[in-house]
């Protein structure tokens, strides 16, 4: 007989909790919220490993307002009562956008801010002032708002919380949050929710905890093969711009896809590449404005785009091991140019809640086990299915090696299977590849990442305002637009049936995506109609009359 599961209406929640949970769609808790909320709720410190897309935010989420709402009945004055650390800005905003819905009946009650964003101290002094209940914010931020005394924390804090706890130290928070121990109270709740346990999160137990308890659920860092369907496929970096196009062009992958590099220009030359065979994607990385990367996020969550090549740069802090970093021969440098520019607070492999996302594909290989496991939890998050396929070159396969070690020993049914394919079916495809890749030069990747880091800080800044009082047309702001400073040549964009393989002849049209296109509305801007097409026979040029004699008569 199966053992019954605690439902959320027997965790002793407020009714108004309750509600917004059933809005959110949630019939029952997931294991980990089963676990942590009933222990969080009589005051224990709980550290909590589980795999990403367990609903580990929602878990300690509804505690912490559980517990505020309950304090609102006894003390009356408005202060900071929870602070939620987070590694990541966009992080930060899904945190705060997570507990709004929670709240969405109590939103009187309590106030939620997120802080985490690039603006000045002084803008974001007014919502200090009103002591929201919850402040959402990275380390660093926190620190520079309570070295400005925007902020005080030590008369009032009840609760801490440190999310994706495994990532702070690793993006160089250490320094910060020993700093920051010092301006909270003595005693205080706190809670680690980690999807990996490392030395750091060791480290941050012994800062933070007292006598925690240690929730270590479901063994596995990623979800078995009946859920998550891992695959690699070994090619060298000519091969991988082929097979993305194909795979692409093809649609032999379906559904909303995460591409990941890993590098910024590498970004710009794989957008840059399928800009030529007319495949439109976003691009997310470090340079792009905080506010242009949350709303690309939202508008992918939200179905407008299809693929995102995303940066997953290690580069940003020093990493928690070294030698990991180091372990294939010949790797690429992770240092660039301009590093300086780039946000050492980014990161979309990490934590961020992506909806949808049926595959992650990664065209260059993470450098650490640690980062393949939060770019491959972008995908199969809760009960849905997902697919991993990585690309791995001859210098990345140690890298894979070691995956798979770790993988194998959390679950043998958790490794990566050779992805067949026949690479010698897709050579006609070779030459036209080759051609895409002449036009992606070092200067059109210089210019394209220019162009595009010009117009989001245009979007983000000086749009800024004008979207706060007009938000419907914020949603007819795109991304994936093509930035073409390469040369684009128009049959590129079509596939000739003879080039598509005898094998995927009865299974792939090439030209069935071009059709539908041409019927469907487009998304934003006037539908432009076809004037051959809709007033056959009634050219104006041919079929004018004069009545102008006429109407005089007529009066």
């Amino acid at each position: 007989m199966a053992e019954e599961r605690l439902q959320f209406h027997e965790m002793g929640l407020d009714d108004r909790v309750l509600k917004a949970i059933a809005d959110l769609g949630w019939s029952q808790p997931t294991l980990i919220q089963e676990k942590a909320i009933p222990l969080a709720l009589v005051g224990k410190d709980l550290l909590a490993r589980a795999r990403t897309g367990s609903g580990k935010t929602a878990a300690y989420a509804i505690p912490v307002i559980q517990r505020l709402l309950n304090s609102k009945q006894s003390v009356r004055e408005q202060d900071v009562r929870a602070l939620i650390l987070v590694p990541t800005k966009e992080l930060g905003q899904q945190v705060q956008t997570m507990i709004r819905q929670l709240t969405a009946y109590c939103s009187r009650d309590i106030r939620v801010a997120d802080i985490s964003g690039t603006t000045d101290l002084s803008t974001q002094r007014p919502i200090l002032m009103e002591k929201p209940d919850v402040v959402v914010s990275t380390p660093s931020r926190v620190l520079a708002h309570l070295n400005a005394q925007n902020l005080v924390l030590h008369s009032s804090l009840e609760m801490v919380v440190v999310d994706e706890a495994d990532l702070l130290f690793s993006f160089g928070f250490e320094a910060d949050l020993k700093n920051l121990l010092c301006h909270l109270p003595k005693i205080y709740q706190s809670f680690l929710m980690s999807a990996t346990f490392t030395e750091d999160v060791q480290g941050l137990k012994e800062l933070l905890l007292h006598n925690p308890v240690i929730l270590k659920l479901q063994g596995s860092q990623l979800p078995d093969s009946s859920q998550l369907q891992q695959y690699s496929i070994k090619c060298e970096e000519e091969d991988k711009f082929l097979l993305i196009y194909t795979l692409l062009k093809l649609s032999l992958v379906q559904g909303k896809t995460l591409l990941f590099v890993g590098e910024v220009d590498r970004c710009y030359r794989v957008k840059l590449f399928l800009e030529q065979f007319g495949i439109p994607a976003c691009v997310l990385n470090s340079e792009l404005p905080v506010q242009s990367r949350c709303h690309i996020i939202t508008q992918f969550n939200q179905g407008f785009y299809d693929y995102i090549i995303a940066t997953d740069e290690e580069s940003l802090a020093e990493p928690s091991n070294p030698l990991q970093m180091t372990t294939g021969k010949g790797k690429r440098p992770s240092t660039e140019k301009g590093s300086k520019n780039k946000d050492k607070e980014y990161g979309v492999s990490r934590g961020v809640d992506f909806q949808n996302i049926a595959n992650v594909i990664n065209f260059d290989f993470p450098t650490t086990v640690e980062s393949y496991i939060h770019r491959v939890g972008r995908t199969a998050r809760a009960d849905s299915a997902g697919t991993a396929l990585s690309f791995i070159s001859h210098t990345e396969m140690p890298l894979l090696a070691e995956v798979e070690e770790v993988l194998r020993g959390d679950n043998a049914d958790c490794v990566l299977k050779p992805y067949e394919f026949k690479m010698e079916e897709i050579e006609s495809f070779r030459y036209r590849c080759r051609d895409a890749m002449r036009s992606v030069t070092k200067q059109a990747v210089k210019e394209a990442r220019l162009k595009e880091i010009k117009q989001e800080l245009l979007n983000s800044e000086k749009l800024k305002t004008y979207f706060e009082d007009n938000p419907r047309d914020l949603q007819l702001l795109r991304h994936d637009k093509d930035l073409h400073p390469a040369v684009i040549q128009p049959h590129m964009k079509n596939v000739p049936d003879y080039l598509v393989p005898k094998s995927l002849n009865g299974i792939v049209n090439p030209l069935s995506g071009r059709r539908k296109k041409r019927n469907k509305p487009r998304t934003g801007g006037l539908i432009k109609a076809s004037f051959k097409k809709n007033i056959r026979g009634k050219n104006p040029l041919k079929t004018f009359r004069y009545t102008g004699r006429r109407n005089k008569k007529s009066k």
